[in-house]
């Protein structure tokens, strides 16, 4: 779908969508595999927002989204060549743990310093990044240790009531989606599947 056709439908929810990350709250929305939870990944504040929303311990750092590699480059320090020939032509929703992140708050990455990032395959979640001009966490749409939701309709109402705003987009599939494969670079230069 192209960026002019994805304004057109969405404009005013977008409008909503990014004031309320502006102002530090948290959405519900779709992604490229399942709903999440997100905010603005660069503000402290509301990350530890996401948190509380979740009831997620603390030492469990969350997933963030970017809408295009020029805007990782600018969160972490290097992007292995191999890093990108695999975003540009792996298939399925790939995250990848980067081993130094920069420009982001302590609560947004690990304690090691590291970071999971995924530019999304969906159209709607990109523009939405690209218009927001920063990254999103991206956790799914579940309280700790509940089962992740393939779809809306199994988004809990504890966990509707404790967002800020809610998209409307996509709530009406039924399609049961999958978590996103997760790949590390080891320290030799391997690629790592550390979730398939």
């Amino acid at each position: 779908m192209q960026e002019a056709a994805i304004s057109m439908m969405y404009d005013h929810e977008l409008e909503k969508a990014i004031h309320t990350l502006q102002s530090g709250g948290t959405i519900l929305f779709p992604t490229d595999t399942i709903w999440g939870v997100g905010c603005d990944a660069c503000n402290a504040s509301a990350v530890e927002k996401v948190y509380e929303v979740k009831e997620r311990d603390r030492s469990k750092p969350f997933i963030l989204l970017v809408d295009s590699v020029d805007m990782l480059k600018q969160y972490v320090h290097h992007v292995h060549p191999k890093i990108e020939t695999l975003i540009a032509y792996h298939e399925r929703p790939m995250t990848v743990i980067y081993d130094r992140a920069k420009n982001l708050p302590a609560n947004a990455i690990s304690e090691d310093g590291s970071v999971g990032i995924r530019i999304p395959h969906d159209d709607y979640c990109r523009y939405l990044i690209r218009s927001f001009g920063k990254p999103l966490v991206a956790t799914s749409a579940n309280i700790s240790n509940e089962p992740f939701p393939n779809n809306f309709t199994a988004v809990s109402e504890r966990l509707k009531k404790r967002v800020d705003f809610i998209v409307s987009h996509r709530q009406q599939e039924q399609q049961l989606n999958d978590p996103s494969v997760i790949v590390k670079l080891s320290k030799k230069g391997d690629l790592e599947f550390l979730r398939e």
